[in-house]
């Protein structure tokens, strides 16, 4: 099978890689064109010079863009050199609502798509062992099973077309509440006595386990590395589309707008660039210490 991937940036290398690892004939397009042909010597497949030359001859198109907007021209550079019935997968985290609008332009053409979010960050698109969260009809995604096998181990048929990513903005929205929240009780424990990284140890093996607890602010934030490669830009913006599906569907949001301000504050105070565990330095600094540093005067 001929896939077109467009976008491989931190998630979309190692899921390409791993489309040609397991035999599909992969095409590479991105905006960098140093990086696709970086990939195609060091990873295999076919430097394409750009989303359209990619899409020729495809069978499907897969997609894993910043937003709906980057995806929205794409699909419209690929539509016409797309034949009828190819499959248009977008794995991007993007906006429910523009996405029902790209389809809708794409099925005139007699082209399916279907969006299917990913989670599990670089380590697991690595491993090909993502949650794959799809949104589109049965038949389709009966028929895009093989190629999203090939990078996710958990997938979930979330709905028609638009559901996976509602469900990739909510589960993020949980991710992102538990962490501030583990944040600050770091930071409330530290200023008791307790030193964070045992604290950590006992919230894994208690109730107060999340997924930060066990795969972030050891890893991350007590190392002060904050490089788990994926960006707080991009949490806000999953955060924001939370929020809008909220409003659209009528329900109060308080906790959850709470917790998309912080995350907002932490990116435009931090600037551009910032990886998303860099949000804990938000607390940290209306704290006034430093998690394992110390009081910073």
């Amino acid at each position: 099978m001929r896939i077109g991937f467009i976008g491989i940036g931190n998630m979309g290398w190692p899921m390409a890689a791993n489309l040609v690892a397991k035999g599909f004939d992969v095409a590479v397009a991105d905006v960098d064109p140093a990086r696709t042909a970086r990939f195609a010597a060091e990873v295999g497949g076919r430097a394409a010079a750009d989303a359209a030359d990619a899409a020729k001859g495809a069978d499907a198109i897969v997609a894993i863009l910043p937003t709906s907007k980057q995806v929205a021209t794409v699909a419209a550079a690929v539509k016409p050199v797309l034949a009828q019935g190819t499959l248009f997968i977008d794995m991007t985290s993007g906006q429910p609502g523009a996405t029902r609008t790209i389809a809708a332009d794409l099925a005139a053409a007699g082209i399916t798509m279907l969006d299917c979010p990913v989670s599990g960050g670089v380590p697991r698109a690595k491993t090909g062992e993502l949650a794959i969260m799809a949104g589109g009809e049965t038949a389709e995604l009966d028929r895009a099973e093989p190629i999203l096998r090939a990078m996710g181990t958990s997938i979930h048929r979330c709905g028609g077309i638009g559901a996976g990513q509602a469900m990739k903005a909510l589960n993020n929205l949980v991710s992102a509440g538990g962490f501030l929240i583990g944040i600050e009780a770091l930071l409330i424990g530290q200023q008791f006595g307790l030193d964070p990284a045992l604290m950590v140890d006992v919230l894994n093996a208690s109730t107060g386990m999340n997924n930060s607890t066990q795969k972030k602010f050891k890893q991350f934030v007590l190392s002060r590395r904050f490089d788990s490669g994926f960006g707080l830009d991009l949490m806000v913006k999953d955060l924001s589309i939370a929020l809008e599906v909220g409003r659209d569907q009528g329900v109060p949001t308080p906790f959850a707008a709470l917790c998309r301000e912080m995350w907002a504050a932490a990116a435009k105070s931090l600037g551009p660039g910032e990886d998303h565990t860099g949000v804990a330095k938000l607390p940290e600094h209306l704290a006034g210490t430093t998690l394992g540093g110390g009081n910073r005067g």
